[in-house]
């Protein structure tokens, strides 16, 4: 069977599955922007609502560098504890499709934009909530950040040969992501039949759908974060690693933040250590030694006691098994076992009522 080329006229043809479909973004890093651009990928329209401000992290991870998750979004700079801030947001929701925002549990309730809020002048808005933790659950307000949530599900634990350290567990990165990316494609392109009435094929090639998951880090790369000759907040500093506890097993950090990292500090008892001091390259290796004693001095059942939940960003390194039985993703109803050792793992992401 052929296709046509993605460079051929046929294909230019095509109207975008999303087209005229339209969705406000609430800033916010990582996940949520990149949702939103796959979604500009397919033909949204896109508004980001930003804050007057850049934020830190932002400032810190991109540099200068113009933030690729923007690309064909509009930007409009609110504050949202204003009144004609917050006005002329509902404004743009009302007039909506849908909704992208990356906040804690309850952030948006208390500015005005929950879900009930929105959905009073806006009974049809589909409202996309983009968290590591979920709403519910003993985690679901606590910091964290990529190296946590797959540490806790067990698939960071996969990917360690006996006795050595954890990094990227296999089949997630590649076969699950263009899964996700083929669902994904195929749904845009049922939408886009519903009023069409013609399909279209939906090339979902893995190595495509990681380029697309990769534009976080070709961003941290392009502001000298990843794979250049500077020490990489990802690689090299103490605050965003794995760590060997002692009797055995292992813990994560991932607090790129400045408060989280102060915070991480202050529970870790360094007080020595000056906090407005993280982006210190030159100090990371030995802060790095200080950090691997400490964690290796005490058990891992210690280091949950005195961080799970907090802010730090942290969570253990958990077996296949441990996962299953962890309270949070109990609480979430994550894993069901079926029968001898089998294990059915809920759906997502979730649906909910917009209105309760």
């Amino acid at each position: 069977m052929h296709h046509a080329r993605p460079d051929s006229p046929r294909a230019a043809s095509l109207r975008p599955p999303l087209a005229g479909l339209r969705i406000i973004e609430f800033e916010g890093i990582g996940p949520g922007p990149l949702a939103g651009s796959m979604l500009v990928d397919m033909g949204a329209e896109v508004t980001v609502i930003t804050r007057p401000e850049r934020g830190s992290i932002a400032r810190q991870l991109g540099g200068g560098q113009p933030d690729p998750m923007r690309r064909g979004k509009t930007v409009v700079a609110l504050d949202l504890k204003d009144k004609a801030g917050l006005a002329q947001a509902l404004a743009m929701v009302s007039g909506a499709d849908a909704l992208i925002e990356g906040n804690r549990p309850g952030v948006m309730e208390r500015l005005g934009l929950g879900p009930v809020h929105c959905a009073s002048d806006n009974p049809k808005l589909v409202y996309g909530r983009m968290t590591g933790w979920g709403q519910i659950g003993p985690l679901a307000r606590s910091a964290g950040h990529d190296i946590n949530y797959v540490a806790l599900t067990g698939l960071l634990s996969l990917s360690a040969r006996s006795g050595q350290m954890p990094i990227v567990p296999p089949t997630v990165v590649g076969d699950a992501s263009g899964a996700l990316g083929l669902a994904f494609g195929m749904v845009c392109a049922l939408l886009e039949a519903r009023t069409s009435g013609r399909g279209r094929v939906v090339d979902g090639a893995i190595v495509d759908v990681l380029a697309k998951l990769g534009t976080i880090a070709q961003w941290l790369c392009a502001s000298g974060q990843l794979d250049g000759p500077e020490a990489s907040p990802f690689h090299d500093s103490p605050f965003y690693d794995v760590y060997a506890c002692g009797g055995g097993g292992f813990i994560t950090l991932g607090a790129l933040e400045p408060q989280f990292y102060a915070l991480l500090l202050e529970k870790l008892a360094l007080t020595d250590i000056d906090p407005a001091m993280q982006y210190d390259r030159a100090a990371w290796p030995a802060l790095k030694a200080r950090f691997t004693a400490l964690f290796a001095s005490r058990s891992r059942a210690h280091w949950c006691d005195l961080l799970e939940g907090s802010d730090v960003c942290f969570a253990p390194v958990l077996s296949m098994a441990e996962a299953r039985l962890h309270p949070h993703n109990v609480a979430r109803g994550l894993y069901e076992t079926t029968g001898d050792r089998g294990v059915t793992v809920h759906g997502a992401p979730r649906g909910l009522p917009l209105q309760s």
